[in-house]
């Protein structure tokens, strides 16, 4: 399985962005699709996931605020950021569960929230 992340950017307080991550070689075996975040000095962290049925998951920081989906088939996942702050400034890295159980990261992508 591959990942390929697109849609980072710099962005004012308040703003929003859209995350994007397709999938492919053997993405017909993904399960769980999901962002994940890294800021400098910090360890890399939850930011939302969603299964192939569409159960979504939420880090507590973002709830109310991002909205993570799935393309219709299935390889993509996308993740809808609104009401930016300052403190979702990150390295943003897709992430990919098999049925197996395998695990697979794209490419991070930089978001940064800044006046």
């Amino acid at each position: 399985v591959q990942l390929q992340a697109s849609g980072g950017g710099l962005v004012q307080p308040g703003g929003s962005l859209r995350l994007s991550c397709a999938a492919s070689g053997s993405a017909f075996s993904i399960n769980t699709m999901g962002w994940y975040c890294q800021a400098p000095g910090k360890q890399r962290e939850l930011v939302a996931t969603i299964t192939r049925g569409g159960i979504a998951n939420y880090a507590d920081s973002v709830k109310g605020r991002f909205t993570i989906s799935r393309g219709n088939a299935r390889n993509t996942v996308y993740l809808q950021m609104n009401s930016l702050k300052p403190e979702d400034t990150a390295v943003y890295y897709c992430n990919a569960e098999t049925f197996q159980g395998s695990k697979y990261w794209g490419q991070g992508t930089q978001v940064t929230v800044s006046s």
